[in-house]
């Protein structure tokens, strides 16, 4: 690869002891070497750099191929910035890269985070392990092939919480329920823990070590459902049962047992962990936060999930508590040379222990592991084992039970689940080991890391198959570039014969192999092999330069490891076992060993597993997880830069950058490449050039070769970028120096105009002075004259007042006497008057109240002994039933006749109000006489007295004559008339009194009367109902015993002829006054033959015709009217008319129903179900206020009462039919359509008015659904702005960029589109406002979710542009919230707050200035930390380059998250029902069902006349 162009001022990264590489910027070029001065401080002389591109997001990219530079550090630096903001996973290419968190980060993986990334496709949303487990199965889908998922990593990266989340997501994906009522997937899910509890292990690098491969192939049917698996697994570590080194642990399956409830220790005969050999030689016996105790009972019932019994659970755990005692058990020399013993009583207790436990003889035991059987054709030799050969034949033997028992628990796991033999398409995980090197690296990490070659060799070429079809989709010409892969390291190793596993198993068949001569063989045969070498200090080791660097190998114990055979005497004494489970295990491997002749070893049997591997994978779609451990400590927020680099070597991820930087590592599209490089060349950003032209112009005009132009994309070699950003840094260079230089021209221009402005603002200063001083004299004497002004007019004024307050008093005076003497006048008239009215009113209201009370008290005691004796009567006529008919007629003729009187009543009432009206109008006419004659006289009074006044006067100068003889005789008779006057005035007045006292006794004695009267009224009225009881139960009695006669003479021939003999039976008639059944009191009665050729209709067939002819006319849409729904107040009459809601049996409520689920069944049309939410939502408000519970009795077969009163009113109770009885019809169109009335409902009408707003709920759901089933795809892409072309964005191209911006609101006025079509369809048919506003309400509420969840998802919907847009499209929601008016959008916009909040957020300026307590209290107070964490990080300014938060801000922002990872930062929907019936019965006017016009098909049917009554 050609150095990159660089030049002084680049910044380039340069390694590091310690960070592996850090950045820094060139400060000279000498030659090849360049200076570079650090972030650090430090000047560093390096020959070996990479270009930096310094406009990479803060935030790191999620997909590092669109890295601008893809190498090392780049790939380095990207991760650790993605790691330090929790972003754990990153794409290369379509590989996911998963970081190690060391922390449970719980809110990825809910439920809701599944449903976001479930059918959409790879590298839309943020990088997932999800979306890489979507990716396989839609692959598998709609291709029909297999696919696999690898996830490799060392031990410690996460590979098993990889495997197991992408198993929850495929579980989610395809689940199906299995046999015996548990599924496939659980039982998948649930071998993980079984397998976990005897595969893996504590470790140096990992508390939970996978010390074993598993490859789970998970099989599906046609329609994408789980229907079988299998898991297969690969090489286990066998070794570890026997030897383990500190601080590591054994299988946790020992751990696990030790901590067994107490009952399954003493079964077991176990103990301390401490006191095991196999255990205690590593001093951590416990793990950080796990409790082994709990571990053992998940374990047994994840064993009980699997299918394991519990027999078998027994036996499995006996067989491990066997292989404990058996570490226990020590040897010492005995009497005979190289012989041996049990050692001590204590090893001699260890050994009966494990012989029970295995139940098998502890002497067999005891001989087959200190005793070895050798047959020759002369005899069979028995030997003893020394010492140390006896504890490797009991360490072989443990390793042998514990392996053999690992395979039965893999092939037991796999029977239980049970696979699919029809299943055409697999996804495999593989869950295998990473590459491994240690400084002590044995056969097993060789096994290890030969597994990650070939599964190297496999992805280098996925990786070099990508590139290609990368190449041949973008249409490019290139020549196929070098693959170099690692097959010369796969020779080497598994190559038949000659290589290392062949001369191995070579070694195991000679009995006198060493190690020594193993790898002597191994340094002759590969001397001159390129992969292989020797190190200088030791004669036993060899080096092999794999993929991810050299391993050196001890084979110190290659050749024991490498044997796989069991030794007879253990294969006799275990077939012999009594245990059968145990004895299962042995038979079967002594069956495959009989059938193999051949040699068997490990290596060869792993080496046939591998390849059998690599068939699965290459005939399935590979995706690939590689999993990285960012630091050895184990500990979250640490990101060790060497372990990384090294992982991502191990992971062959670099290995993968190599293919690609061999071909065209920078691919730019066109858009991002004008955006970045077109001030390159400014002239063709000003010309009308289509983007691809533009593009090569540009390359052109600088001169670069060797690139490539795709469809969408410019392809640049290695170097070239460099090269481009080289230029484009001395072009911006040259602009900097431009504005700098304009920048100090404008400095010193402002500095002169500062100084110029200065001298004429002093100038401006003096001039001001000495006029300041001019003004201040002219002012003093304007002051002198103001004053003297002033005083002259106070005085003048002064005076003045004076003399007008004098005045005002003089007046005032005057006028008050005078208007004090006329209103003593005028009071003494008024009260002459009162004194009249009071007088004459008492007198009249005297006479009334006599009159009055005489009447009702005749009346009153009249019918009250009228009504006793009819009492009496009735209830003698009451007690037989014979005289029902009787009493009948008689109480019609009483009712009539006491009806008759009661209007009688009624009308003398009236003739005494009007007679009284009349009389108070003669008193009032009277007083109003005397008033007027009382005036007169008074007036004539007073101008008698005034003319004696005035004739007075005259006298005074005159002498006496003789007439003031005469004038005095005539005042002293208007004197005498004066007191006549009075004396009248005085008894009228007292004669008032009289009369207010006798009227307030009638007063007294009205009101006793009126009540009389009430109370008369109510005997009436149950007088009334008895009689219609009286009425009803006749009517009941009369069919019935019509029925009984139908079936007597259906069943006795012999009485026949009595059929032909008339009866007389009431004919049940219509409720209209023409045919009303009761006439002058007396009952009409029609003798109609009963015979076969005329049967007559039951009631319950006239009922079910009118049921059948209601429910026909409501299964039609019969629209509305006047805003009214007619179907619902339709049956709501009906049903209230036959009394339907007051019965315990009826079927009517079930037929509506179902005539109401067929209408909207399966129904596409909105406007039906608009119509029938409509007609419920009524039906129901006029149900809520109308039915009130009653007593529903426990039992619905009650007992029947022995009287037959008793039975008549029950029979009329339980029967529905009601219908004909005019004083019920009038009660219930009367008195209960207006104003509805209460009814006592029964349990059918509970039910039914339970059953209706279960529909309602549902209608109102299917229509929300659909809703939001048309608006999401429209909300995928709204949530991010469309690219424009770059010929819309150049300069003079209004038009453009005006159908530019239409084109961008497009989607948004689509979706108000949407909005407005279903508001005509909700307001044509009339829906509540109430269900329209919320119907609203939660669709905003589901555009909130999708738009929210999609922005923190999306890392490219974070930025400052698309903030913008998507604020342009919550305006246009605002708007038609606006224009929907409050009473049907409600609160629909208040929905919107999250995405609202978010959107401002991301548009604001000087993010970096605002505190954390600003921006949750202020800005976004309905976010969450974790919410505006996720923003944050993602955020990108691409518009005007500003940055998100402070770093103090980010800071705060991070240890809240890390202290609650519980919370999702996504946001769920609301699918629940947001209103209840007593908010829509709230919420709803009265609905006047009484002026409803019936349909014409129920309007021409008598049977319903009571419909056409109150609108006539």
């Amino acid at each position: 690869m050609a150095a990159p162009v660089i030049i002084v001022g680049s910044h380039v990264w340069v390694e590091d002891p310690h960070l592996a590489w850090v950045d820094g910027q060139v400060t000279r070029i000498d030659g090849l070497n360049i200076h570079v001065r650090t972030t650090k401080g430090k000047t560093v002389v390096t020959s070996v750099y990479f270009p930096k591109d310094t406009e990479v997001s803060p935030g790191g990219v999620d997909d590092m191929t669109k890295l601008s530079y893809l190498h090392e550090p780049g790939v380095l630096q990207n991760l650790q910035t993605r790691y330090e903001l929790n972003h754990i996973y990153t794409y290369t290419g379509n590989i996911l890269i998963a970081v190690n968190p060391f922390q449970r980060l719980p809110h990825l993986y809910a439920t809701d985070m599944m449903e976001q990334y479930k059918g959409i496709g790879l590298g839309e949303l943020s990088p997932h392990v999800f979306a890489i487990g979507d990716a396989a199965y839609r692959a598998m889908i709609n291709e029909g092939k297999s696919n696999s998922i690898l996830v490799s990593g060392e031990s410690g990266a996460g590979k098993t919480e990889t495997t197991k989340m992408l198993m929850r997501y495929l579980a989610f994906l395809g689940g199906r329920s299995g046999v015996e009522g548990r599924t496939v997937e659980q039982q998948v899910l649930e071998s993980n823990p079984v397998l976990e509890a005897f595969g893996n292990a504590k470790t140096l690098r990992n508390n939970n070590s996978s010390r074993f491969g598993k490859f789970v192939e998970i099989q599906f049917d046609k329609h994408g459902r789980i229907s079988g698996a299998a898991i297969r697994t690969y090489l286990l570590e066998r070794s570890r049962v026997c030897q383990i080194s500190d601080p590591e642990r054994n299988y946790h399956c020992f751990y696990l047992l030790c901590a067994a409830p107490p009952e399954d220790i003493k079964k077991y005969k176990l103990g301390n962990p401490q006191s095991f050999h196999y255990l205690n030689q590593s001093s951590c016996y416990e793990l950080d936060g796990v409790d082994d105790a709990s571990e053992y009972l998940e374990t047994r019932r994840a064993m009980d999930v699997v299918g394991i019994s519990n027999e078998e659970q027994e036996a499995i755990f006996r067989v491990v508590a066997a292989i404990l005692h058996l570490g226990n058990i020590d040897f010492a020399l005995g009497e005979e040379i190289d012989s041996s013993v049990i050692k001590d009583e204590k090893s001699r207790f260890h050994l009966d222990l494990a012989a029970e436990l295995l139940m098998c003889n502890a002497q067999s035991l005891e001989d087959a592991l200190i005793r070895r059987v050798m047959v020759t054709p002369e005899e069979i030799i028995t030997r003893t084992l020394d010492p140390d050969n006896a504890i490797a034949s009991r360490d072989t033997l443990a390793k042998t039970i514990y392996s053999h028992l690992f395979d039965w628990i893999v092939n037991k796991i796999n029977t239980s689940i049970g696979q699919d033999p029809r299943s055409k398409s697999i996804i495999g995980v593989l869950d295998i080991y990473g590459f491994e090197s240690f400084k002590c690296n044995s056969f097993e990490q060789f096994c290890i890391n030969f597994t990650n070659e070939k599964l190297q060799q496999h992805f280098n070429q996925h990786v070099f198959k990508m590139e290609q079809e990368e190449y041949t989709k973008e249409e490019i010409d290139w020549s196929y570039i070098e693959f170099i892969d690692n097959q010369d390291v796969l020779d080497l190793i598994e190559k038949k014969p000659g290589g290392i596993i062949s001369l191995l198993d070579e070694a195991c068949m000679f009995p006198k192999s060493t190690h020594e001569t193993f790898s002597n063989k191994l340094f002759q045969t590969f001397k001159s092999h390129e992969r292989f070498s020797k190190p200088k200090l030791s004669q036993t080791d060899f080096t092999i330069s794999h993929y991810a660097g050299e391993v050196t190998y001890q084979s110190n114990h290659f050749i024991d490891k490498n044997k796989d055979y069991i030794v007879a005497e253990h294969q006799a004494l275990f077939t012999a076992s009594n245990c059968s489970f145990v004895a299962g295990l042995f038979h079967a491997l002594h069956e495959d060993s009989s059938r193999s002749s051949k040699f068997s070893s490990i290596g060869s049997r792993f080496k046939q597993q591998l390849h059998s591997l690599m068939e699965t994978l290459n005939g399935t779609e590979p995706h690939y997880i590689r999993c990285i451990k960012p630091n050895n400590i184990l500990k979250p927020g640490i990101f060790e830069n060497f372990n990384v680099i090294h992982q991502l070597r191990c992971g062959g991820v670099l290995e993968a950058i190599r293919i690609s930087c061999a071909g065209y590592p920078t691919r730019l599209a066109f858009y991002d490449f004008l955006e970045r490089f077109g001030l390159l060349a400014p002239e063709v950003l000003d010309g009308n050039y289509d983007d691809e032209v533009a593009c090569q112009m540009i390359l052109d005009k600088k001169g670069l070769r060797d690139y490539q132009v795709g469809k969408t994309k410019i392809f640049l070699r290695a170097g070239q970028m460099a090269e481009l950003d080289a230029r484009r840094a001395e072009v911006l260079g040259n602009a900097a120096r431009l504005i700098q230089r304009q920048f100090r021209t404008w400095i010193a221009r402002k500095k002169f105009r500062s100084v110029r402005n200065a001298a004429i603002v002093l100038q401006s200063f003096l001039r001001g002075e000495i006029a300041r001083t001019v003004h201040k004299k002219l002012i003093i004497e304007a002051a002198a004259l103001k004053f003297q002004k002033n005083f002259r007019r106070y005085i003048a004024r002064k005076s003045f007042v004076t003399n007008r307050s004098a005045a005002i008093v003089l007046q005032t005076g005057f006028k008050g006497m005078i208007a004090r003497n006329e209103f003593r006048l005028r009071r003494k008239t008024k009260a002459a008057i009162v004194i009249q009215a009071h007088w004459r009113g008492r007198r009249a209201y005297a006479y009334y109240i006599r009159l009055k009370k005489a009447a009702i008290t005749t009346q009153c005691a009249w019918r009250c002994r009228l009504a006793r004796r009819e009492l009496r009567m009735l209830k003698l006529a009451a007690r037989e039933t014979g005289a029902l008919k009787d009493a009948k007629d008689k109480l019609e003729k009483r009712v009539e006749e006491l009806t008759w009187r009661l209007q009688l009543e009624k009308r003398l009432r009236t003739d005494l109000e009007e007679a009284k009206v009349l009389e108070i109008a003669k008193l009032q006419e009277a007083l109003h006489t005397m008033r007027s004659q009382l005036k007169e006289a008074t007036v004539m009074v007073v101008k008698e007295q005034e003319a004696a006044r005035k004739a007075i006067e005259e006298a005074s100068s005159v002498n006496k004559e003789p007439v003031v003889v005469e004038d005095t005789e005539k005042i002293n008779s208007m004197s005498n008339e004066i007191e006549r006057l009075k004396g009248l005035l005085s008894s009228e007045t007292h004669k008032a009194d009289e009369a207010k006292q006798a009227y307030r006794s009638a007063l007294v004695q009205n009101e006793e009367l009126s009540k009389r009267l009430d109370e008369a009224g109510r005997k009436i009225n149950q007088l009334q109902d008895s009689v219609q009881r009286f009425q009803e139960k006749v009517s009941n009695l009369e069919s019935e015993n019509k029925v009984l006669r139908q079936q007597s003479l259906a069943v006795s021939p012999a009485t026949r002829a009595l059929a032909l003999r008339p009866k007389t039976t009431i004919v049940q008639m219509q409720r209209t006054p023409e045919r009303f059944p009761f006439s002058n009191g007396e009952t009409k009665q029609v003798q109609e033959p009963e015979t076969e050729d005329r049967p007559q209709k039951s009631l319950n067939q006239k009922q079910l015709e009118n049921q059948e002819l209601l429910l026909k006319s409501i299964s039609e849409d019969i629209g509305f009217s006047e805003g009214k729904p007619v179907a619902a107040c339709l049956i709501y009459k009906c049903l209230i008319h036959w009394r339907s809601f007051e019965v315990e049996r009826t079927n009517i409520f079930n037929r509506i129903i179902e005539t109401i689920a067929s209408a909207i069944e399966m129904q596409e049309n909105d406007d039906v179900l608009c119509y029938w939410l409509s007609n419920s939502a009524t039906l129901l408000m006029l149900l809520e206020r109308t039915l009130k519970a009653g007593n529903i009795p426990p039992s619905r077969h009650r007992a029947m009462s022995t009287s037959l009163f008793g039975r008549v009113s029950q029979s009329f109770i339980g029967s529905p039919q009601s219908v004909g009885f005019p004083f019920m019809n009038g009660r219930a169109i009367g008195g209960g359509l207006d104003e509805l009335r209460q009814v006592e409902a029964k349990y059918p009408a509970l039910l039914f008015k339970q059953q209706l707003t279960a529909y309602l709920e549902k209608i109102y759901g299917v229509i929300r659904d659909r809703m939001k089933k048309e608006i999401a795809p429209l909300l995928a892409v709204c949530i991010q702005a469309p690219r424009q072309p770059r010929s819309g964005l150049i300069k003079g191209r209004s038009h453009n960029n005006f159908e530019a911006q239409k084109a961008l609101s497009a989607h948004w006025q689509s979706i108000v589109t949407c909005l407005n079509g279903h508001l005509r369809t909700m307001r044509a048919n009339y829906v509540p406002s109430l269900l329209i506003s919320k119907v609203f309400g939660q669709i905003f509420s589901f555009i909130n979710v999708q738009l929210f969840n999609s922005l923190v998802l999306r890392r490219e919907c974070c930025s400052f542009s698309n903030g913008e847009y998507v604020k342009t499209g919550l305006a246009e929601l605002e708007k038609w919230c606006h224009d929907a008016t409050e009473e049907f959008a409600g609160s629909a916009w208040d929905e919107l707050k999250h995405i609202r909040q978010a959107v401002g957020f991301l548009v604001i300026h000087q993010k970096p200035k605002k505190s954390l307590h600003e921006i949750t209290s202020e800005l976004c107070p309905v976010l969450t930390v974790q919410q505006l964490y996720r923003i944050s990080t993602m955020y990108s300014d691409d518009k005007y380059g500003t940055h998100s938060v402070s770093s103090e801000v980010m800071a705060s922002m991070r240890q809240t998250v890390s202290e609650d990872t519980n919370k999702s930062f996504l946001l769920d929907d609301d699918s629940s029902i947001p209103f209840s019936l007593e908010d829509i019965s709230k919420s709803m006017p009265n609905v006047e069902v009484a002026e409803i016009d019936p349909p014409p098909l129920i309007r021409q049917n008598t049977s319903f006349m009571f419909l056409l009554e109150r609108s006539e």
